[in-house]
């Protein structure tokens, strides 16, 4: 599709080690553009059940067209944490594979408009609903309500910011004068606010604290927790579930739930070290750089 900006992160790697059999029921629990679910359909013909997940309107219109021709596709708005919820309403007792892509797709950062990316001057939203709705929680609600020390908290936690204090203070400082509106002025108050040498680094200093709060408003790693708990329990005997994370707080949490059902003798961890792109990969596509794979087998 010419349209679409994002590149699937480790399609091979990961539909491949899913090891999809025709017949399969396989649950995409983070659908964006279907890059992932396309591949599943074309490895077997056709011959699979696809359920795909998204909280984004506009990533479900893309993967319809992506996907069209292809029968046995039920496309749902919706969050992998309450798959199960979607799996019963669909009359679906168990799926045979199970995929989740944690990374934000180039499209949401592109095109979405709701300020994902520091590069652009967008409204401060950062949520993966197209259309949010009152008392659903926004970036411009954690920088112009929360205190300082919650925001703080918020940019060291998920973030893993080393200069989430200062980083805070100039938030409030700002927002005594006029309300943080835009990624532009949030960017220029983070700019501002830490050591000259830190802009010089390979990281812009927007990242770490963009990337706090949109997990913070998605609420991402309680969702992760509870998707794989979810997905885990609604595999059949030999099932396989792939998931790929693109920070160190999604991969361990993803790294831990595997260790734990292998210890407890429910699964065999496939990937004894998560598998990374090639340098190819990392080449054609920088954002994948960070991207790491795990495959579980339920046993």
């Amino acid at each position: 599709m010419a349209d679409l900006i994002h590149k699937t992160v480790l399609l091979k790697e990961s539909i491949e080690g899913l090891n999809i059999h025709p017949g399969d029921v396989y649950l995409d629990g983070t659908l964006g553009s279907a890059g992932h679910a396309e591949y599943a359909l074309q490895l077997v013909k056709g011959d699979l059940k696809v359920i795909g997940l998204d909280r984004d309107t506009e990533a479900l219109e893309r993967s319809k067209k992506r996907l069209n021709g292809y029968k046995d596709v039920a496309l749902v708005e919706s969050s992998y944490a309450v798959l199960d919820k979607v799996l019963n309403d669909l009359n679906i007792p168990k799926i045979n594979r199970f995929m989740l892509d944690l990374g934000l797709s180039s499209d949401q950062f592109e095109t979405s408009g709701r300020g994902f990316s520091f590069k652009k001057d967008e409204p401060l939203m950062m949520t993966f609903k197209k259309y949010p709705q009152d008392g659903d929680l926004i970036a411009f609600e954690i920088v112009n309500t929360w205190q300082e020390g919650n925001i703080a908290d918020v940019i060291y936690g998920y973030g893993e910011e080393k200069y989430s204090r200062r980083i805070a203070h100039a938030i409030v400082t700002y927002r005594e004068k006029k309300k943080i509106e835009t990624t532009s002025e949030l960017v220029e108050i983070i700019s501002n606010s830490v050591p000259v040498f830190y802009k010089k680094g390979r990281l812009h200093p927007a990242t770490r604290t963009f990337q706090a709060l949109r997990i913070a408003v998605n609420d991402e790693l309680n969702t992760l927790k509870a998707g794989l708990a979810q997905g885990f329990t609604k595999l059949e005997s030999k099932g396989r579930m792939a998931v790929i994370s693109f920070h160190s707080l999604e991969d361990r949490i993803v790294k831990n739930f595997n260790k734990e059902k292998e210890e407890t003798g429910e699964a065999i961890v496939i990937t004894k070290r998560p598998i990374t792109p090639s340098e190819q990969e990392v080449l054609e596509n920088p954002r994948s750089r960070s991207a790491k794979l795990r495959i579980l087998e339920k046993i």
